[in-house]
């Protein structure tokens, strides 16, 4: 559809933009902590560029997303949304089907 700001139909997209870095046993939970922070981003993207792939992640971000968070919120919405990818990231093996465990598993490569 669109708005008064984008005249063509969007969707509100969130991904990582600094991704975690490598984890190896022998490390510190502190330094786990440190290395596993991500920096997420979050924008409007024309339907016509969105690529559909076989991935399929079950978190749920329609809290965060919404069209008045890109304007005024833009912050709130990225702190939220840091803090729900760092928590799915840290615990990857909890997933409830393998299709979503795999998607998740990808996502985050």
């Amino acid at each position: 559809d669109g708005t008064a700001d984008k005249k063509f139909a969007h969707a509100i997209v969130a991904g990582i933009d600094r991704y975690p870095r490598k984890v190896t046993r022998a490390m510190t939970k502190d330094k786990i902590e440190k290395r596993t922070k991500m920096k997420p981003f979050l924008k409007a993207i024309n339907y016509t560029h969105l690529m559909p792939t076989r991935y399929v992640v079950d978190i749920d971000l329609k809290k965060y997303a919404t069209d008045d968070c890109l304007k005024e919120n833009r912050s709130d919405a990225r702190k939220g949304i840091k803090k729900l990818f760092e928590d799915r990231y840290r615990s990857q093996t909890s997933g409830k089907k393998e299709k979503k465990a795999a998607g998740v598993s990808y996502f985050y490569k």
